[in-house]
């Protein structure tokens, strides 16, 4: 196993790496710091806590697969009624920030069930009948999303089964996560050249039963040379620098100030009397809040009029 550069384990990461004269790439994902900001911000159940790890991974391992400066978000929504995970989505940039979010209903028996379920793929199964999509949106161009097939109720299944379908790119993605740690390796097989299945023509099977021998306890307590060097010390592993990730929120005054000006000046008013003389909106990613007393209302409305007539 060679490498091109030796890296200070860290907790929120991730770590391409190439098969040496293959078209074989892949990353490994760490978030640890991040993982635990996101489920920290509401009183989710254990199984959903660790589908929004999952999902955090999935994006931060999707978006290197693009060539675009944006962001990608995977997104679950409900089509049930009485379905309890009602939505949940996870996004990456293309500086590596991320954040996930998610609404359900533990509500009377619902509370029960919940706490019986312990893992991702039963918290994906809560979603019912709803729908499994990726979002892309370029800084610059035209934003697609893309309908996921649910093959199971393994999100690293329907990911990886989506980009064998759509990008006709043979794919292995695992996923998993404990109480602090949310972790991930993706592997791709690019397109072959003849000369490339002839120089080597069992590769991917090769390296798909190696990559099958991965513990999921693996994937959340190793850091990625280690991981690298278990699955594939036979083959010539190069690592590019690894690319940090952190959680980071895209909340601010201006956009809580728009969403009031959207409501109305009557609208804001008589909802910050219910709430005791001051609007305020909380951001569900990162908590922060925005007040709003009935003098900053009257002078964001005057503020907005006197730039509307300008």
């Amino acid at each position: 196993m060679t490498t091109q550069t030796q890296h200070t384990p860290k907790r929120d990461y991730r770590q391409r790496f190439f098969i040496d004269g293959s078209v074989v790439r892949g990353d490994v994902v760490k978030l640890t710091d991040a993982y635990q900001t996101v489920i920290t911000q509401k009183d989710y159940p254990v199984a959903l806590k660790a589908l929004l790890g999952e999902m955090l991974v999935s994006a931060s391992l999707l978006i290197s697969t693009l060539k675009i400066d944006g962001k990608l978000s995977i997104q679950l929504q409900s089509s049930d009624s009485d379905a309890r995970l009602n939505w949940a989505m996870a996004e990456c940039d293309h500086t590596g920030s991320v954040r996930a979010l998610a609404g359900f209903d533990d509500t009377n028996q619902n509370q029960t069930v919940w706490q019986h379920l312990k893992s991702a793929d039963e918290a994906f199964g809560e979603l019912g009948k709803g729908v499994l999509f990726i979002s892309i949106h370029p800084d610059n161009g035209e934003a697609y999303q893309g309908i996921v097939e649910r093959v199971s109720d393994s999100l690293g299944e329907c990911l990886a089964h989506y980009q064998r379908q759509s990008a006709q790119i043979p794919t292995i993605i695992k996923l998993a996560t404990n109480e602090t740690t949310a972790g991930g390796i993706l592997v791709q097989l690019l397109p072959q050249s003849d000369a490339d299945k002839e120089a080597d023509p069992d590769l991917w099977d090769r390296l798909t039963a190696l990559t099958d021998t991965l513990k999921t306890d693996e994937l959340t307590d190793l850091d990625a040379n280690e991981i690298l060097y278990r699955l594939y010390h036979e083959e010539d592993v190069v690592l590019p620098s690894l690319t940090p990730l952190q959680f980071a929120c895209t909340c601010s005054s201006q956009k809580s100030e728009g969403a009031i000006l959207q409501l109305g000046y009557d609208e804001a008013k008589q909802a910050a009397a219910a709430q005791g003389g001051v609007l305020t909106l909380d951001c569900g990613f990162c908590g922060r809040e925005y007040r709003f007393d009935d003098q900053a209302l009257a002078q964001l409305f005057a503020d907005g009029l006197s730039n509307h007539h300008k």
